[in-house]
């Protein structure tokens, strides 16, 4: 088939690489190029790197307008491909491919809909993630479902992690329903049941409040790995949380919560019901590191902030 492709992310590129094998692919939109590190350098998408290693015509555009819409419909795709692209296509543009778009969603829809589906079902707790392919609509992510497919999330598995093994698990689904739109087998169900929502994340949904239980400081922390980050705060400012896991169950301690001390070895933060190990951090100003060696640093134990309280120190 003759496809147009729309993403931006890393998460993307497999569900790219593949479909460049397998089908002609006259056309890939993408963001912008985007500022990068502290010196915040302009760089091209993941999608539009792989895109030009390709030899894909490729189209730039946070908010495609009339010009980027009859640049596309003058290749005459016959359907258009979206994974993680980031933006909503109007439909003017959804008319464009012959058999319109459809797109690789992070979650069994109806359920979270919007631009962190997996990140937020893994936030609320859920031990089993999933992804469905569905066709793309004015209203968000609402179009009919062809296809879904769910898994079990791995006991220490962030949301990062997560991404990357669906974005290859993914292909499948895309493969499949490209193949069936192609031969005229392809059918989509509407969507049934419970609406809910993701919308994307905000730097606020990394904070840890250890005044929770520990599954849900643990689920908050897999969620917003590694963007937009975990963290907490002490009398001396954040700290990044960049690794963590529950601890066994024979190092349960009577400390206060949200106290941060080493327990044989290990270094613990007391919750509501259940202790967490902190692997590894990074103060503010400095560097990533053992979480060890940060305690060490201050005196062997240290107080985060739990709610009601701020900035409170050991």
């Amino acid at each position: 088939m003759r496809l147009v492709f729309a993403g931006t992310p890393e998460v993307a590129l497999p569900t790219l690489r593949s479909l460049a094998e397998q089908h002609d692919i006259v056309a890939v939109l993408t963001r912008t190029p985007a500022p990068v590190g502290r010196k915040r350098v302009l760089e091209p998408s993941p999608v539009a790197r792989l895109a030009s290693e390709l030899g894909i015509e490729l189209i730039e555009s946070d908010r495609p307008d009339a010009e980027v819409t009859e640049r596309i419909r003058a290749l005459q795709p016959e359907l258009g491909v979206v994974v993680a692209y980031g933006a909503l296509l109007r439909r003017d543009l959804l008319d464009a491919p012959e058999h319109g778009w459809i797109n690789l969603h992070f979650s069994q829809l109806p359920s979270y809909r919007g631009a962190a589906p997996l990140q937020r079902m893994i936030i609320d707790g859920h031990q089993r993630v999933a992804m469905s392919v569905f066709q793309l609509a004015e209203q968000l992510d609402a179009g009919p479902v062809f296809t879904s497919r769910s898994s079990v999330l791995g006991d220490d598995e962030t949301a990062d992690e997560a991404l990357a093994r669906l974005s290859h698990e993914g292909v499948e689904l895309v493969s499949t329903t490209v193949a069936g739109i192609a031969s005229g087998t392809a059918e989509a169900t509407p969507q049934l049941g419970g609406v809910s929502f993701a919308p994307k994340l905000a730097r606020e949904d990394g904070r840890l409040d250890f005044s929770q239980d520990g599954s849900a400081v643990l689920a908050r922390f897999k969620g917003v790995t590694s963007e937009p980050g975990a963290f907490a705060e002490t009398a001396d400012g954040v700290v990044k949380i960049l690794s963590m896991t529950a601890a066994e169950p024979e190092l349960e301690t009577d400390a206060a919560v949200g106290l941060a001390q080493v327990v044989r070895k290990r270094v613990l933060v007391q919750t509501r019901s259940g202790v967490l190990e902190l692997l590894r951090v990074q103060p503010a100003g400095k560097s990533a590191m053992d979480a060890g060696a940060w305690l060490r640093g201050r005196g062997g134990s240290a107080q985060f902030s739990v709610s009601g309280q701020s900035g409170v120190g050991a």
